[in-house]
């Protein structure tokens, strides 16, 4: 499992609930559909920091997850309230847990 994590200083809070129903509605049902997809969060920090996780089988198919986001951002015209580029963390999942379902 490949993750990145994109974090972004100096976002437009008067546009951070648009941002964020946007994602919901338009976003994460195109990455979902994307080859490897196995996670998107997106995390509202408060005081311009919005930051967003995403998970997929290899770091190619990531890689193309940023790009599609990145076009998906321009599209939507949100690169004014996104001014600045994102802080990148990428690399392997090394560990990890996830609960198990107590019936």
């Amino acid at each position: 499992m490949h993750v990145t994590i994109r974090r972004y200083d100096g976002v437009d809070e008067s546009r951070t609930d648009e941002l964020s129903r946007k994602v919901n509605e338009t976003l994460v049902p195109k990455l979902s559909k994307l080859s490897g997809f196995g996670g998107y969060y997106l995390i509202d920090a408060g005081n311009g920091v919005v930051s967003s996780i995403s998970l997929f089988e290899t770091a190619e198919q990531a890689d193309e997850s940023g790009r599609f986001a990145a076009s998906w951002v321009r599209d939507e015209k949100f690169d004014t309230a996104l001014p600045n580029p994102p802080k990148i963390t990428t690399g392997n999942v090394v560990a990890h847990k996830t609960p198990v379902a107590v019936v």
